[in-house]
C-alpha cells in the first residue's frame, strides 16, 4: 500500500501539485469558521456572521462550475490565478472595511467567495497527463480524498493558531495570502501550463448534459446533506451530554474514519467498473449511518461515528473515477467543479434541514435526517443504474496506455478524461 503511494508521489510534479491545491484550498477550508470569528470579532451578532458565511458559501457553490468552465475553454494559469487573487482581495476588503458599511461586506464575502479558484477539478483534470498509468491515478484520487479529510481537521486549528498569535483579521489575511501562493505553485508547474482540454461541443448545458454526472452529482447531494445533518446533531448530542467537547470527538472520529478507509481504499487495485462499485460503496455508507441513531454514550458513539465515516472517502475517491468517465468531451474541470458544488449546496442544505428536526426530537432526530440523506444516495445511484452505466469506451488513461505499447500517441490526451 506504501510502495502505491509513494511510487505515486514521486513521480514527477505530483507532489507539487497535490500540496499546492491542499494550500491553494485552505482559503475554502477555513472560510467558515474564519468569517464567523471576524464578525464576532467587529461586534456582530452569531446571526450577522452566519448570513455572511452564508453568502460566501452560496457564491461559492455558483463560480466552482462557470471558473471550470472557462478553465477547459481558456487553460488553467489565465483562469485560476487570477480568481484566486480576486478571492483574496476580496477577503482582505472584508478584513479592512469590517461590517460597516454592511452592504460592502456582503459584497466582499460575494467576491471571496465566486472567485474562489477551481483548484479541486484542475487538479483532477490534469491527474491522468501527469501520472500516466490508471494504477497511479487510482491511488492519486483516494489520496486527494484523504487529503481533504485532512486539511478540513487541520484548517480549523490553523485559524485558531493565526487568531491566538495575532489577530482574526490577521488570520483571513494570512490564509488568503498562502491560498494565493498555493496556486501559483499550481499554475506555474509545466503539467498545468501545458495542459488543454480537449475540444468540447458547443452546448450551454456544458458537463450536465451527461446523464451519469447528473445520477453522480444527485447522489453526492445527498452524501452532503447527510454529513450537514451529522455536524449539527453531533453538537444536539454534545449539549445532551453537557460537554461541547464531545461534538468535536465525534466528527474528529468520522474524519478518522474517513482517513482510514480512503487509505485502505487507495491501497489496491479493485476489479470490475466504478460504476458498480460506487453504488456497493454508497449502500455501505448508508448502512454505517444507521447505528448513529442509537446514541449511546460518549465512548461507544465516537466509535460509531469513526465507523460512519470509512466509507467516505472511498466514495469520493471512486466518484472521481465515474465522473472522469461520464464527463463529456472537453468538460473535466467543469464536471468535477460541479461535484464540489453539489456535496457543498447538500451539506449546507442538510445543516438548515437537520435544525428543526433536532430542535423537536433531539440528537437522534439530527442524526436521523443524516441517516435518510444516506439512504437517498443509495436510492438514487439504484433508481437511475440505467443512466449509469458503464461509457462504451475506455478512460484517456487506458486508451494511453493502449496506444502507447502500439507506438501510437493519442492528440489531446492532456485533456486527461473520457470522451
Amino acid at each position: 500500500m506504501a510502495a502505491g503511494y509513494g511510487e505515486m508521489l514521486r513521480t514527477r510534479y505530483a507532489a507539487r501539485l497535490l500540496v499546492g491545491t491542499l494550500v491553494g484550498r485552505l482559503p475554502t477550508a477555513t472560510a467558515a469558521l474564519a468569517v464567523v470569528l471576524f464578525a464576532r470579532a467587529e461586534g456582530g451578532s452569531y446571526t450577522l456572521a452566519g448570513a455572511l458565511s452564508a453568502t460566501y458559501g452560496v457564491a461559492n457553490a455558483f463560480g466552482q462550475p462557470l471558473l471550470g468552465r472557462a478553465v477547459d475553454l481558456y487553460g488553467q494559469p489565465r483562469v485560476m490565478l487570477p480568481s484566486a487573487v480576486l478571492s483574496a482581495l476580496g477577503m482582505v476588503l472584508f478584513a479592512v472595511v469590517g461590517l460597516e458599511p454592511l452592504p460592502v461586506a456582503y459584497a466582499a464575502m460575494i467576491v471571496a467567495g465566486f472567485f474562489t479558484p477551481p483548484l479541486e477539478g484542475g487538479l483532477r483534470a490534469l491527474w491522468p497527463s501527469v501520472l500516466e498509468r490508471e494504477d497511479r491515478i487510482h491511488a492519486a484520487y483516494a489520496l486527494d480524498a484523504v487529503a481533504q479529510e485532512v486539511m478540513y481537521a487541520v484548517g480549523p486549528l490553523i485559524v485558531m493558531l493565526f487568531v491566538r498569535e495575532w489577530s482574526e483579521a490577521a488570520a483571513l489575511l494570512v490564509i488568503n495570502v498562502l491560498g494565493v501562493l498555493g496556486a501559483l505553485a499550481v499554475v506555474s508547474s509545466p503539467p498545468s501550463r501545458k495542459w488543454r482540454s480537449e475540444p468540447r461541443e458547443a452546448h450551454w448545458l456544458g458537463a450536465l448534459r451527461s446523464r451519469g454526472l447528473l445520477v453522480v452529482l444527485g447522489t453526492f447531494f445527498f452524501v452532503g446533506s447527510a454529513l450537514g445533518s451529522i455536524a449539527v446533531a453531533s453538537v444536539a448530542y454534545a449539549d445532551a451530554h453537557g460537554d461541547q467537547m464531545i461534538s468535536s470527538y465525534l466528527l474528529s472520529a468520522l474524519s478518522a474514519g474517513a482517513l482510514v478507509g480512503g487509505v485502505v481504499y487507495g491501497g489496491r487495485q479493485w476489479a470490475g467498473a466504478p460504476e458498480g462499485r460506487l453504488r456497493v460503496i454508497i449502500a455501505a455508507l448508508a448502512v454505517c449511518y444507521l447505528p448513529l441513531l442509537t446514541v449511546p454514550g460518549v465512548v461507544p458513539m465516537t466509535v460509531l461515528a469513526g465507523v460512519a465515516g470509512v466509507f467516505l472517502a472511498p466514495a469520493l475517491a471512486c466518484a472521481f473515477v465515474v465522473v472522469d468517465r461520464h464527463a463529456p468531451t472537453g468538460t473535466a474541470t467543469e464536471a468535477f467543479s460541479w461535484l464540489v458544488t453539489s456535496f457543498g449546496v447538500g451539506a449546507s442544505i442538510g445543516t438548515a434541514f437537520v435544525g428543526p428536526a433536532v430542535q423537536s426530537g433531539g440528537a437522534r432526530a439530527g442524526f436521523a435526517v443524516a441517516a435518510g440523506g444516506g439512504i437517498a444516495a443509495a436510492l438514487v445511484l439504484l433508481a437511475a443504474r440505467k443512466a449509469l452505466t458503464a461509457p462504451e469506451k475506455a478512460s484517456a488513461v487506458v486508451a494511453r496506455s493502449e496506444s502507447d505499447r502500439n507506438g501510437v500517441v493519442e492528440p489531446g490526451f492532456s485533456a486527461g478524461h473520457q470522451a
